[in-house]
């Protein structure tokens, strides 16, 4: 099979409480991305469980991607979120885009997706985490895979984008 290497994508889609941050690296088995998937779920930490992202238990998709939740989850309600809606919405989102041709079927076995997701601490509406996170992992994907954003994009935006969550005093 061909070799990816490692790629990464990025995507914020939603609203507060329920916005979804996605940090997502895709890569070789072989390489960094399977040397990082299988410390990531070696080492486990408190309050930021690592986990398959599974369509169902017993049904982890492939190719086979790690979970990382980015706060500490502090209480259950927070646990039900991330083993629920967002662990749903990555796992269908890689599997959406397998089937779609994003991520070819051919190499699923020979790479790993190492996938950071933000669950607001207070987050409360489990179907709009499943949606955000979805649109977000599956975004984040594509622009994996397509090795987007493009420097020229990059340097063009650069000095006049803003970020949602900070702006600079004037």
């Amino acid at each position: 099979m061909p070799k990816i290497g490692i790629r990464f994508g990025e995507a914020l889609v939603g609203e507060e409480p329920e916005i979804a941050h996605i940090d997502l690296i895709i890569g070789d088995k072989d390489g960094p991305a399977g040397i990082g998937f299988a410390f990531g779920l070696a080492h486990q930490t408190y309050g930021h469980t690592k986990l398959f992202a599974v369509l169902t238990p017993n049904l982890l998709v492939k190719p086979v991607t790690l979970l990382v939740p980015k706060v500490t989850i502090k209480n259950l309600k927070q646990a039900e979120l991330v083993f629920g809606a967002a662990q749903y919405a990555v796992a269908k989102a890689v599997a959406d885009s397998v089937a779609e041709g994003v991520i070819p079927k051919d190499i699923v076995e020979d790479v790993v997706i190492i996938c950071g997701v933000f669950v607001h601490p207070a987050a409360k509406d489990p179907d709009k985490v499943f949606k955000y996170n979805y649109e977000a992992t599956k975004l984040a994907i594509k622009r994996a895979m397509a090795g987007e954003p493009k420097i020229d994009e990059i340097l063009a935006k650069k000095d006049t984008v803003e970020h949602p969550f900070y702006k600079p005093k004037k």
